[in-house]
């Protein structure tokens, strides 16, 4: 015999309307049940993204086969957290992590690059797969993984079996740049969870390694200091704090009389143009554009319009700039190097970053009041030029020392 069950929305709302003195329509017990906010909030975020995602062009995802697939699976999920997993995997059919679930909860797969970057190797290794680059302070670090080695299995299973079950579903014709997504989501685990690999390393058996759950230590979003020969060194972590601007002012304002300063944004995750363009404005002395950007129009994207930045501040700093970048430069933290370039002000040196390519929008449904964001405004520099194909000016090697590069590039413009 079946049976049905109100699920805690529907509980809610059938008791906001009791206590209103409205009349509910009768169950039809023939039916399943579902929650209609469920189908609702599915709709409103497929219908945007069909509307609004600016990378259609560059996906191979059939966006129309994603409804058909992923809708009935939303309207049959029976808990919140269910239904969240089921709208994390039609994000998932983009293969962007700059396009995600804002609210996900613990359990649910991370996006790609929490900790590590790994890379497909050639045939014949199994579906194993390479790191190519680790996360400083993070617990892959703390289990002693490596550049170079191998990971064979992720919690017990081949590391294939664990990439083709995250797959997107819904690609017309495969690709690779959906291949390297998930291989960097396979080896990312889930929200709040351990994780357990096998590595091989070079010229050792495999072992077993556990990489407990390990929350990022609380590091202020912005240090400075004196480097040896007059250099000044500037930590930002995040762009999206209104006080680092007041902070980086006044450590500006310290480094005035220095040689050349260095920027770091290695570990930065990126925030808010609103706080990355006055400190771009702070290193010249008349408007200058940085970047170009465009929105989808129809099927395509639209012209692009031009950026400009204001200069800003009670002085110009004039001295030679260096910009420090890393993988984990993200998103803001992309935009500031490519702007500070842009702009003639700064040399990049360091590695590629994230690749997240364009402006970011939020979007909260409706009903569940469930968070998102999608990519919605590509951007390019002033060549127009992708953001998310840039490269440092001067490339240093995946687990090289990025801050020795800088300050040897730094004192060839001040000697």
């Amino acid at each position: 015999m079946k049976t049905w069950t109100l699920s805690r929305r529907s509980f809610a709302r059938a008791s906001i309307a009791a206590l209103a003195g409205l009349t509910l329509p009768r169950l039809t017990f023939g039916e399943p049940a579902h929650d209609v906010s469920n189908e609702e909030d599915f709709d409103e975020l497929w219908s945007t993204l069909k509307e609004r995602y600016c990378f259609f062009e560059d996906k191979h995802t059939d966006w129309e086969k994603v409804r058909t697939l992923y809708r009935p699976l939303a309207i049959a999920a029976e808990t919140d957290d269910a239904y969240m997993a089921v709208l994390g995997q039609v994000l998932n059919e983009l293969y962007d992590a700059h396009t995600q679930l804002s609210n996900a909860p613990d359990g649910t797969q991370r996006g790609p690059f929490y900790d590590l970057l790994v890379e497909r190797l050639d045939a014949g290794t199994q579906g194993a797969v390479r790191i190519k680059a680790i996360r400083d302070g993070s617990a892959a670090v703390d289990a002693g993984l490596m550049i170079g080695d191998l990971i064979t299995e992720i919690d017990g299973q081949p590391t294939e079996h664990v990439v083709q079950a995250l797959m997107p579903k819904c690609l017309s014709t495969p690709d690779q740049a959906a291949d390297t997504y998930i291989i960097n989501v396979a080896v990312s685990g889930r929200r709040g969870q351990a994780r357990r690999f096998t590595v091989v390393s070079r010229h050792h058996h495999p072992r077993e390694v556990q990489l407990p759950f390990k929350k990022w230590v609380e590091l202020p979003n912005i240090e400075s200091k004196r480097l040896e020969n007059d250099i000044g060194y500037i930590v930002i972590r995040s762009f999206a704090d209104n006080a680092v601007l007041d902070t980086f002012d006044q450590a500006l304002s310290d480094f005035r009389d220095t040689r050349g300063l260095i920027i770091d944004v290695r570990n930065n995750g990126g925030g808010d143009t609103a706080i990355a363009k006055p400190i771009m404005g702070r290193f010249i002395s008349q408007p200058r554009p940085y970047a170009l950007m465009r929105r989808r129009e129809g099927e395509g994207l639209s012209d692009p319009w031009t950026e400009i930045l204001e200069p800003r501040g009670p002085f110009t700093y004039t001295q030679p700039v260096v910009v420090l970048t890393s993988h984990w430069s993200a998103s803001m933290a992309e935009g500031f190097p490519m702007g500070m370039r842009g702009i003639g002000r700064a040399t990049i040196v360091g590695t590629p970053m994230m690749g997240l390519g364009a402006a970011v929008f939020p979007i909260r449904l409706d009903r569940t009041g469930i968070q998102a964001q999608y990519s919605g405004e590509p951007v390019y520099d002033t060549q127009d030029r992708p953001r998310w194909q840039m490269r440092p000016d001067v490339e240093v090697a995946y687990g090289g020392d990025i801050l020795a590069a800088g300050i040897r590039t730094l004192k060839k413009k001040t000697l």
